[in-house]
């Protein structure tokens, strides 16, 4: 269905918004998390009158200012990415995704911008208590930019409140509150900011134990570390609790996906849960059930409760979803594509219809795409039409990549609760600091947050292929028809310019944390 359409154009396409998002990634969670956990130190200080407190917040909030100056011109990038490499994407869902992005930029942007100068510049120029209520604010509105950014992906994962209107060929939302408060979005909302706030604690307690190795500001390090831990170990139980119930939405809403978390091809009940495993080799385009592992390590039933809460439940592998399973009442993917190629056509005979001027073929075209039973039957399977004459594994997507993304997120998980309780307990009877090899490992652990950040976002983007709204829109047909090579200039440009400004982010930070608190 898609005619002369230039793969590379759309790998190409695919890896520089990769490479854009995942950059702009490196800086947001840690905004997110600091933001608030510079928030309640200055609570603790306006409550305390503390001056250390208040030596603790600046130096949290100048770590926090730098990475948020960054973030932001990483973040811009990527909205203009969507009219220069993906117009048919913004044509087809401009009037939904548009919605929280516009909503994003006027409420939390200006919320930041209006209150992030008071938090910066105005110590000592206004009262402790309009100090601290910029502070919160500007939190607060950090994390409102995330929602209406989360909101937009999350309706890409499940598109929900939304109509076709097939005059325009675009998608057009019916209700906002039933896109806002989807379960796909309430849930990676929450998810996504619990484990921003948890990769922040680890970051604080990281750097604090840093100043503990060297004998350096201990009163600092140890302060920070409790309030880091405690806020880590509420966002690690909150991230375990909100992944639980990501696992139960996916295993409904994208079993594809699923499957390829744990590169389950025959479905079955009492399904094991990989714990621990290396695989054979790379099984993205070849179904084989047999030889995937070279070893694992199962935990029985744990992959059925998972997704069903009931070792009963059927967890269908990829063979099921590609090749149907008549006993569990799953269609096979060459079936949806024959409907969602007769929805394509009816769409093409539409516009011929109104082109001909022959109103009363293109009244009935109207109203079949206006009938709940022909939109169950055949719409909804729309975005399978693009794949006539083309392979069905296409529609696997990168098996290797996702089943190790989403248990290195999930070990690495573990960790960050095991690290923020010890570095409580021990603080708590003042003995943090005692084992160095401890601190070493709180040090070490740093970069570990971005890994388990960014390969939740790869189980997230990469197990969605090959949609780019989920069994809709595949990435194929969203692309701009622009010439491979100007993107390859702009992924290189980027590339370059990311570069520069992520080593600038590390030798900015790494020099103020050296330099340490000052003193009041």
């Amino acid at each position: 269905m898609i005619e002369s359409i230039d793969m590379s154009l759309v790998d190409w396409s695919r890896g520089q918004f990769a490479l854009t998002a995942m950059f702009h990634w490196l800086f947001v969670p840690l905004t997110l998390g600091l933001a608030f956990i510079v928030a309640f130190m200055e609570t603790i200080y306006v409550r305390t009158g503390d001056i250390e407190w208040k030596r603790i917040t600046r130096f949290w909030m100048k770590v926090f200012g730098i990475n948020f100056a960054i973030g932001v011109s990483t973040g811009i990038i990527l909205e203009f990415e969507f009219g220069t490499n993906w117009s048919n994407y913004s044509w087809f869902v401009g009037d939904i995704f548009g919605a929280p992005l516009a909503i994003e930029g006027i409420m939390a942007f200006f919320m930041e911008s209006t209150f992030i100068a008071i938090m910066f510049f105005g110590w000592n120029k206004v009262s402790k208590r309009f100090h601290l209520t910029a502070t919160w604010l500007t939190a607060i509105g950090a994390n409102l930019s995330a929602v209406w950014i989360l909101v937009a992906n999350a309706w890409m994962q499940d598109p929900v409140g939304t109509r076709f209107n097939p005059e325009t060929a675009r998608n057009e939302m019916t209700s906002f509150w039933d896109v806002f408060l989807s379960e796909t979005a309430v849930n990676k909302f929450l998810h996504t900011i619990t484990s921003s706030f948890l990769l922040a604690s680890v970051f604080v307690i990281g750097v604090s134990a840093w100043f503990l190795l060297r004998n350096r500001n201990i009163m600092f390090a140890r302060r920070s570390t409790v309030v880091a831990s405690v806020f880590g170990i509420i966002s690690a139980v909150a991230t375990i609790f909100t992944g639980d119930t990501s696992a139960r939405i996916i295993a409904r809403e994208q079993p594809m996906k699923f499957a390829a978390m744990e590169a389950l091809y025959d479905g079955q009940t009492h399904a094991p849960l990989v714990a621990v495993g290396a695989m054979r080799t790379d099984t993205t385009r070849i179904p084989n059930p047999r030889q995937e592992f070279i070893f694992k390590i199962e935990i029985p039933n744990a992959l059925s409760y998972m997704a069903f809460l009931t070792p009963n439940g059927f967890v269908a592998g990829i063979n099921d979803l590609l090749y149907g399973n008549e006993e569990q009442g799953i269609m096979a993917y060459s079936e949806r594509v024959e409907r969602g190629a007769v929805a394509i056509n009816t769409l093409k005979d539409l516009k011929k219809a109104k082109d001909r001027g022959d109103e009363g073929a293109h009244a009935m075209l109207v109203e079949k795409f206006q009938d709940p039973q022909w939109i169950n039957d055949y719409y909804q399977y729309f975005g399978y039409g693009y794949y006539k004459d083309r392979s069905l594994e296409e529609f696997i997507p990168n098996v290797k990549l996702n089943f190790y993304a989403f248990h290195i997120m999930v070990i690495l998980g573990g960790h960050f609760l095991i690290l923020s309780i010890i570095a409580l307990t021990l603080s708590m009877r003042n003995r943090w600091g005692e084992k160095r090899w401890l601190l070493w490992v709180a040090l070490l652990t740093i970069p570990l947050p971005w890994i388990a950040s960014q390969s939740g976002w790869i189980v997230a983007e990469v197990g969605r292929q090959p949609w780019v709204v989920h069994e809709l829109m595949p990435t194929l047909s969203a692309v701009s028809r622009i010439s491979p090579g100007a993107v390859q200039l702009t992924f290189w440009i980027f590339l370059a310019t990311f570069t520069a400004l992520f080593i600038a982010e590390i030798k900015i930070l790494t020099t103020q944390i050296k330099k340490g608190p000052e003193e009041e």
